[in-house]
């Protein structure tokens, strides 16, 4: 099976051929530029570096959520556009799920971290079982300290991958946490950890791909906020 992955939910953007469970190549640019300007490009070019074009895709594969609002929608967008066009299968990938596949090397209880302000992060906790990340919690936007906690009662080493990593591990080896930060390589998203997620989970349409959100924007949250001192000062 030849998967295409697009992942665009932080500031750096990527995509990945993976066939059957290996990687052939992937791309990822940092410049600076809007990931509606560089995702598409980036695929299409690998694409033909390896001599193949979208109708050899089998399977086309996003990271849909959690992360940055504009990314996700951006690359989301860009996926059911593709599916529509193509008539391609498709499926949406938790941002946190493709990052834990780069602790498998590392092994044991894995801790992907995304920085989500106000002292929170985007978490997921999973465990590398023969050879791939089980899932032990649900996403969830989580404060640090909770966090801290949930981790202390489980007493094992923590391998740490996300943007949120260095800020999580300042805080939790503050509160006697056993941590490891992931080396630069491993510890952003990437392309192949969606598409090696992307392997066993069912696929849909572009009608079913849909972005996660794990909490409303911040012009939302501002808008709730406005409203509620409005309506508490009649």
């Amino acid at each position: 099976m030849l998967i295409l992955a697009f992942e665009s939910t932080a500031k750096a953007a990527s995509a990945a051929l993976l066939k059957d469970g290996k990687l052939l190549s992937q791309y990822t640019q940092c410049s600076g530029l809007t990931h509606s300007r560089t995702l598409l490009p980036m695929g299409e070019d690998m694409l033909k570096n390896a001599e193949l074009s979208l109708k050899d895709v089998d399977l086309l594969a996003v990271a849909h959520g959690p992360g940055s609002f504009t990314g996700v929608r951006i690359g989301v967008s860009m996926v059911k556009g593709l599916a529509w066009a193509s008539d391609k299968p498709c499926v949406g990938v938790s941002t946190l799920e493709a990052m834990a596949w780069h602790g498998l090397a590392a092994g044991g209880l894995i801790c992907p971290v995304m920085d989500a302000r106000r002292n929170q992060v985007y978490n997921a906790l999973f465990r590398i079982e023969n050879g791939r990340p089980v899932r032990l919690t649900e996403d969830r936007p989580i404060a640090l300290k909770d966090l801290a906690e949930e981790l202390k009662a489980m007493g094992e080493r923590v391998f740490l991958v996300g943007d949120g990593a260095e800020l999580s591990f300042r805080t939790l080896t503050e509160q006697g946490i056993d941590c490891v930060l992931a080396p630069e390589n491993l510890r952003m998203q990437d392309a192949w950890g969606v598409a090696m997620a992307a392997q066993d989970k069912e696929p849909g349409n572009a009608d079913t791909l849909l972005p996660v959100y794990l909490r409303l924007s911040q012009a939302e949250r501002e808008r709730q906020e406005r409203l509620a001192r409005e309506e508490s000062g009649k």
